[in-house]
């Protein structure tokens, strides 16, 4: 066997079933230890941010890691955007990276590069091969280190040498991982906290947002009174009908300190204390009040449930929440589309256990507000804020959970950095709908503009911010890659259009006619 056999076969031993890839010629022995490995599912994205924001919502959704194959240093660049989003959401990715034959590296040939300063910025974890018995070793240990809760991004090099060459290593075999507890001692300094303050907040993040966690911070809220607030971008919250249901936290830091400025006691689950998203001219970074006494129970590396159960014990809260979410149809106010209708249709027609991957922007807001009221269902954000990711996101989590339906909220300016994914949808015949805004605007950044201080741009500034020269037609960039599409320019459009798509399989596009954004003097 080669060291690439050696290599895929270790990986599937231990339980990794997909992997995403866009190869190039040093990268080659590993397709073929792949096509040779029954077990390895092979899915090609035409772009590398493609291959990586798929892995992001893969690991999201399985709870363990699918592997990216990636050429070079230059094509891991091109997918370091998306594995940014990834580790900000704690997701566990395992990065293959291919090299050239170590004996070639010192011609300094035209793709020769610094792949480890490539990849250390966005990556937990680096390895790389010292020779073809060691390739094997090197990716196992890159699966563990992925592995570690609640999710970590691994990346490993593999010089093409190393993966041709012939060896008799066995293939190594994974160890078993534990996820550390929070101690005693924090237990019982947060139980206190809880009973003291007057008014007093669990701040949720991470695994905090599953449904069971949910369940026993509902348990808690009930013995104290405490709010359940959000992160403002998390990477996988359970909610809809019968769960707990939980405040979000505002996006603008003004807004989100005023939220948050009455509570004397916050404590954080699964997160870490809450900042403004950017600095912005008098405005706060820190978004607790200064008096505020915040206590981390459980970091991103504790386990979450386990320490809220702990805790709600300890407090001697009820077996079970004071408040569950109650399902609720919403009443359509017929006319031109806008996105509080968009959520609405949205919000009734959303089949039980759907994930959407929402990268809306300014138009999904009202989307995520009326789904609370929805089926039980998966919502999956854009926790790293580099656009280009909620397609690819459907993607993965498309292929983790084929018998969910994903519905990919998108918005069309971040639609055209990873368009190359609605193609990958179509060839591997997965259960997306895609619904594109159209407002033809980045319009979240004409925002910005005006709260930074600046009131009367100019045609130049605003074409910075402008899609609509020229327009672009997602009907027939979808079909143009074997989707099936149409235009939604009408609440009753948009409608008939969605519920059709929640009754069928496989992928397709609904693009959405929004207005456009307009200036309006946004004051705070």
């Amino acid at each position: 066997m080669t060291g690439a056999d050696v290599l895929i076969k270790a990986l599937a031993d231990a339980g990794v079933e997909v992997c995403f890839a866009n190869p190039g010629t040093s990268e080659m022995q590993l397709v073929a230890a792949i096509d040779g490995e029954p077990r390895m599912r092979a899915i090609l994205g035409l772009f590398e941010g493609v291959v990586t924001g798929a892995a992001d919502g893969y690991g999201r959704m399985a709870d363990k890691p699918a592997l990216t194959l990636l050429h070079l240093g230059p094509g891991f660049g091109n997918g370091s955007a998306n594995l940014h989003n990834a580790r900000r959401a704690q997701s566990p990715v395992i990065n293959m990276i291919g090299d050239h034959a170590t004996y070639h590296r010192k011609f300094d040939a035209p793709l020769t590069s610094d792949i480890e300063g490539f990849a250390s910025p966005v990556s937990d974890w680096i390895g790389h091969s010292e020779s073809p018995e060691q390739l094997a070793e090197i990716g196992v240990a890159a699966l563990e280190a992925a592995q570690v809760y609640p999710g970590q991004i691994a990346s490993f090099i593999a010089p093409a040498d190393h993966a041709w060459s012939e060896t008799s290593a066995a293939a190594p075999k994974a160890k078993a991982l534990t996820t550390p507890r929070v101690t005693d001692d924090t237990i019982a300094i947060t139980a206190q906290a809880l009973r003291q303050g007057d008014t007093s907040a669990l701040f949720l993040g991470g695994r905090a947002l599953r449904a069971d966690a949910l369940w026993q911070a509902g348990r808690i809220a009930a013995a104290t009174g405490a709010r359940l607030i959000s992160e403002t971008f998390c990477a996988r919250i359970q909610r809809g009908a019968g769960r707990v249901p939980v405040e979000r936290l505002p996006y603008f830091g003004e807004q989100a300190a005023e939220f948050l400025q009455d509570m004397e006691t916050l404590v954080v689950v699964g997160s870490k204390a809450p900042v403004s998203f950017f600095a912005y001219p008098d405005k706060p970074s820190y978004l607790p009040a200064e008096t505020a006494d915040v206590l981390t129970l459980a970091d991103v590396r504790h386990d979450a449930l386990d320490a809220l159960t702990r805790l709600a014990d300890a407090l001697d809260a009820p077996e079970s929440p004071a408040v569950l979410q109650a399902a609720t149809t919403h009443a359509l106010e017929p006319g031109p589309m806008n996105m509080l209708e968009l959520g609405k249709v949205i919000a009734n027609h959303l089949p039980e256990n759907a994930i959407v991957s929402d990268e809306g922007a300014t138009n999904g807001m009202g989307a995520f507000a009326y789904t609370g009221y929805s089926a039980p269902h998966e919502w999956l954000m854009l926790t790293g804020g580099a656009i280009g990711q909620g397609l690819p996101l459907a993607l993965g989590a498309a292929v983790a959970c084929p018998d969910q339906k994903v519905i990919a909220l998108q918005a069309d300016g971040g639609a055209m950095y990873t368009v190359q994914s609605l193609w990958t949808m179509v060839r591997e015949n997965l259960d997306v709908t895609v619904v594109l805004l159209n407002n033809s605007s980045y319009a979240i950044l004409n925002i910005e503009m005006e709260r930074v201080g600046v009131v009367n741009p100019s045609d130049k500034a605003r074409s910075l911010l402008d899609l609509s020269n020229p327009t672009i037609d997602w009907v027939h960039i979808a079909q143009g890659m074997g989707m099936s599409a149409s235009r939604a320019e009408s609440v009753a459009d948009f409608d008939q259009q969605f519920a059709d798509a929640m009754q069928q399989q496989g992928p397709r596009l609904i693009e959405v006619i929004l207005p456009g954004y307009m200036f309006s003097n946004l004051q705070g």
